[in-house]
């Protein structure tokens, strides 16, 4: 029997973490000034530790032995890349230009994440239901969650990183934070993606959680 890694998508949902905190690396470069960002600093720090946060839980749990719970895990994962597709596509949406009418826009966005929560119950059916355990339902859940809210992590730094504006005529454009209340776009555009992704990170496992919770209990389990 191979190890526990490859039939969990470990070590592919591992590398998508560290290439997430590449890109957040990128984008508050230079490192010494994250401290000038709101919060003294932990609008910056905040997805940095979400996303080595990701990297232990998967370390820990994805070196599970266990067949079936492999299985679920990893069915968990499959549909966490679908509905991390349905995340990006939100973030899409959200970066595009107001409309006059943008009901029809909102409407496309909160279906999206809708839709990417529907998933993340339907690992939880699965999961319980190929484990026989609502427990592995329930992690299967969560591990679904978190693979999507890496895709949607990485979509909020990628849109922030290619939307940045031209840095402004100043040795220490860092200094702009300092005045926040009336900062410029760039700088208010810059938290608002930092805030985003860090939304993502931690209310995406949470709310993964509370569905397996709720749909593991819908499918009667067996065991494999």
């Amino acid at each position: 029997m191979g190890s526990g890694a490859s039939p969990t998508l470990r070590f592919p949902l591992i590398l998508l973490a560290i290439a997430d905190l590449a890109a957040l690396g990128m984008r508050l470069w230079p490192w010494q000034q994250v401290g000038n960002l709101p919060l003294n600093g932990a609008t910056g720090f905040d997805p940095a530790v979400c996303l080595i946060a990701y990297v232990i839980v998967f370390l820990w749990i994805g070196q599970t032995h266990d067949d079936s719970t492999k299985k679920a895990l990893l069915n968990g994962a499959l549909l966490g890349i679908v509905a991390g597709l349905f995340l990006a596509a939100e973030v899409a949406l959200g970066a595009q230009p107001p409309a006059p009418d943008i009901s029809p826009v909102q409407h496309m966005r909160l279906g999206l994440l809708v839709a990417a929560g529907i998933l993340w119950g339907i690992a939880g059916i699965r999961g319980s239901h190929i484990a026989g355990d609502t427990t592995d339902g329930l992690v299967a859940s969560i591990w679904s969650a978190m693979t999507s809210a890496l895709m949607g992590c990485g979509a909020v730094l990628a849109e922030s990183y290619l939307a940045a504006a031209p840095a402004p005529e100043t040795l220490d454009p860092w200094k702009q934070y300092e005045g926040l209340a009336i900062g410029n776009p760039a700088t208010q555009m810059l938290v608002h993606s930092l805030n985003s992704a860090t939304a993502f990170l931690l209310f995406s496992p949470l709310l993964g959680a509370a569905l397996g919770l709720v749909f593991s209990q819908i499918a009667p389990s067996r065991k494999s």
